[in-house]
């Protein structure tokens, strides 16, 4: 191997474990190697087996190398580019995952239509085909078939796979009902710091689920039993409301679940739980009273709805690069204070009336957004449990107010780390000032500029940086974007197709 690659190479894995926060010596302690063996090799001085490399990835969760993977290693961006044109939203990254850990309820044959062909479900559907679900891609890779087994293998999961998605604790509300033991791994997922299982722990134990945490491993123990009154949840969480959800389809009688989350996600969990012959009452309300049944042996068909997150990735794109840009299929309902707030701060839109998702549920539009000047809002901005502004959709304002003249308060105030990630903004050029680990101060306006970086280890704030770039003259490399593919179905080429210039490109 060439020095070169070796240097190149020393520098991707010093660049990945620092973005993980490890020193040399831990990299060393989860290799079995010494420090200095792993220093040889950050500066290039050291011959590495393409073994090592995996094992390297692995232990960064990083794609250091990627060999059979779908999705691209990194972006080099050509910014500056004005977008135009229209672009559809695709469905919902959260609904779908959701939906395939609700698959296992149900005996029958599962079809989810448009289903996002991002990592996040390639690694759900790892661990399906690993325990014995026969899944497939069918009408021409559109829609996805899943067929249980009479029984479940999970001593032949793909430990690895769930190991990479935080979307496997889902998996606990549909097994408790199949097994009477079982094994999960930690869930994983971004680096958006400590998330507490308890609340899951505290929803399940109602229905006879015990949990033991030992040495990266789930050890649940059931002894099924039917909750005696209703469920208060003590953190409206998505995930935790649809592991509620999950658990109560089968348990046979009324399940109350109050301080539900009533997002987007829950709610398309629901419509498909009405669709496998489960009565829900309150959807979209706090308060959901679910009418299980013991057996669940359908053929079912179901759409899930648009995802509005990535409706608002859309929107800051066409804001931050000051474009005309059409978005249709957004999910109206789950953006309308994100649209009210964007509206006092100057943005300049239009929106169709509404028409209905193919689920025949959610409220969609098309959306318009032309070069507006914007104004930094009064009031700071902060998520809260739908129907306020959504959690997820917090980062993009950091893009925005970014571009609009006067200071901006952003608390991020559900997770540990992800305001810090989106400092990274600074290194094209943003004025960020980082208050504590959740609230950031942004100033505009921002005249972008071109840099290479490490993506950041979570979804959100790494497409923030991939806007910013895309308004950056120059040309801007954002590198080992497979957080980005967790989360997002073809992005680069569907930014491309409305006017960026987004290269996909691999080291080696």
């Amino acid at each position: 191997m060439a020095d070169d690659y070796l240097v190149r190479i020393g520098k991707l894995i010093r660049d990945a474990r620092q973005h993980r926060g490890w020193t040399q010596t831990q990299l060393a302690e989860a290799l079995g190697t010494s420090q200095s063996a792993v220093n040889r090799i950050e500066r290039g001085n050291q011959n590495i087996s393409l073994e090592m490399i995996a094992r390297i990835g692995e232990a960064l969760d990083s794609e250091i190398v990627s060999l059979g993977y779908a999705g691209p290693m990194h972006l080099r961006v050509v910014g500056g580019r004005r977008l135009s044109g229209s672009i559809d939203v695709k469905t919902s990254k959260n609904a779908c995952v959701a939906l395939l850990c609700g698959s296992l309820l149900n005996k029958g044959r599962t079809v989810l239509r448009r289903v996002a062909r991002i990592e996040e479900v390639y690694r759900l559907l790892e661990v399906l085909n690993s325990i014995g679900v026969r899944t497939r891609w069918i009408n021409e890779g559109t829609d996805l078939e899943i067929v249980p087994p009479a029984e479940l293998d999970l001593d032949a999961m793909d430990a690895a796979a769930a190991r990479r998605t935080r979307s496997i604790i889902m998996f606990l509300g549909p097994l408790l009902h199949r097994m009477d033991r079982f094994r999960l791994p930690y869930a994983g997922g971004c680096d958006l710091g400590t998330r507490t299982i308890e609340p899951h722990m505290i929803a399940l134990r109602r229905f006879g689920l015990d949990i033991t945490a030992t040495e990266g491993i789930y050890h649940a123990e059931v002894a099924r039993t039917a909750p005696d009154r209703p469920i208060v949840l003590t953190e409206r969480g998505d995930t935790v409301t649809e592991n509620a959800l999950l658990a109560a389809a089968r348990n046979d009688g009324v399940t109350v679940i109050r301080n539900a989350s009533s997002n987007y996600m829950v709610q398309d969990l629901c419509f498909f739980l009405e669709a496998l012959g489960v009565r829900v009452e309150g959807i979209g309300t706090t308060t959901l009273t679910v009418h299980g049944i013991a057996d669940i042996d359908v053929d079912v068909d179901y759409s899930p709805s648009e995802d509005p997150v990535e409706a608002m990735s859309l929107l800051a794109a066409a804001v931050v690069t000051e474009s005309e840009l059409t978005i249709r299929r957004v999910p109206v309902e789950f953006l309308e204070i994100e649209l009210a707030v964007l509206e006092e701060m100057g943005l300049d839109h239009d929106r169709t009336a509404e028409y209905p998702a193919d689920n025949g549920r959610t409220r969609l539009i098309d959306l318009t957004v032309r070069p507006s000047k914007l104004e930094a809002p009064i009031d700071k901005i902060h998520p809260m449990p739908f129907p306020g502004l959504n959690i997820d959709n917090v980062p993009f304002f950091a893009a925005i107010a970014a571009v609009a003249q006067g200071k901006t308060l952003i608390h991020d105030w559900v997770y540990d780390n992800r305001a810090i990630y989106l400092t990274d903004l600074n290194r094209l050029g943003g004025r960020l000032q980082l208050l504590d680990p959740h609230r950031v101060l942004v100033e505009g306006p921002t005249r972008w500029r071109a840099a290479e970086m490490m993506c950041p280890p979570a979804l959100r704030p790494a497409v923030v940086v991939l806007l910013a770039m895309m308004a950056a003259e120059g040309t801007s490399v954002l590198r080992n974007v497979y957080v980005i593919n967790r989360g997002y179905e073809d992005l680069a080429e569907r930014l491309n197709s409305v006017g960026a210039q987004i290269e996909i490109f691999r080291d080696i």
